[in-house]
């Protein structure tokens, strides 16, 4: 009878049944209680079990789920959303009219300038007529009186609500408040219309003095606002940017010089040129208080937080 083969301490059969395989978990490593080592030839060494690449495949299986998952988020977040772009949401067509806390200056003169306009329109013709000419900026009324007739021709609006004048009154100064503030514009309104008026006027004196022109030249209806609003928006052209500067500039030098062409009021006509020269001499002056502004706000980071 032979004996059989020993191995150090562990003693193999090959007559023996193979044990069953023990099938693995999800981690890799054997569901059941720890089985003995397969069986094998005597001398040779044992392989090793497939445990632990199968161990491996399910680790990393399981390191690449959670990296994926941290990826998806980013992934994500980088789309952008669909919505306007910011240009657009922060267009407010409301601010291009004045209002009673945005544009006090503005508010307020169009208001005083609706109702000399409705009186204008349904008051006695007459009582009208002496009040225009008690307002007209002749030169009769600047020897006498400068300063009354220069503020009360600004109350009028030559040819009424319908003028083309009004709707550029409303946004130009509007715009340019918005920007400088109110007094800076009154400013900008009364210098433009003061000094146009006189550049129209003086040389219509002197032309009569020399026997150029009658007397009754004298005495000529000269009111309105189109010299102030000229002058405001020459002003608002150097605080555009380029292309809307310069787009601004055309349409209305076009439209001054087409007056001039027609030759219909070449005294006007030359004043809307004057006034136009005028607002754009105040560039210079008006970017500096515009940018000193811009740069005060950026630099006061409390007061931007303090305000709603």
């Amino acid at each position: 009878m032979k004996r059989p083969v020993t191995s150090g301490a562990e003693t193999t059969n090959p007559a023996a049944p193979a044990a069953p395989s023990t099938p693995f978990s999800a981690t890799g490593s054997a569901a059941g209680p720890a089985a003995a080592p397969a069986p094998g030839l005597d001398g040779i060494p044992r392989q090793r079990p497939l445990t632990v690449s199968v161990e491996g495949v399910y680790v990393a299986a399981a390191q690449s789920v959670p990296a994926a998952a941290e990826r998806a988020p980013a992934a994500a977040g980088s789309a952008r959303p669909l919505s306007l772009p910011a240009r657009l949401r922060s267009v407010r067509p409301w601010r291009l009219f004045p209002t009673p806390t945005g544009t006090p200056f503005t508010f307020g003169y169009a208001v005083v300038l609706a109702v000399t306009s409705v009186v204008a329109e349904y008051a006695d013709p007459d009582l009208v007529d002496r009040v225009l000419q008690a307002s007209s900026t002749d030169v009769a009324h600047l020897a006498q009186s400068p300063v009354r007739v220069l503020v009360a021709s600004a109350l009028w609006i030559a040819g009424g609500l319908t003028s083309a004048y009004v709707i550029a009154f409303l946004l130009v100064l509007t715009a340019l408040e918005r920007r400088i503030g109110g007094w800076r514009t009154a400013g900008v309104f009364l210098l433009g219309h003061g000094l146009a008026t006189l550049a129209t006027e003086i040389p219509v004196g002197l032309s009569v003095l020399a026997g150029h022109l009658p007397e009754s030249s004298l005495h000529r209806y000269d009111y309105g606002i189109s010299f102030g609003v000229a002058a405001s928006v020459g002003a608002l052209a150097g605080l555009l940017r380029p292309w809307l500067r310069w787009t601004v500039l055309a349409v209305f030098g076009w439209m001054v010089i087409g007056d001039l062409i027609a030759f219909t009021d070449p005294m006007t006509n030359w004043g809307h040129t004057m006034a136009l020269a005028i607002g754009v001499a105040t560039w210079p002056l008006l970017r500096r208080v515009s940018s000193r502004t811009t740069t005060g706000t950026r630099e006061t980071p409390r007061t931007a937080r303090a305000c709603p």
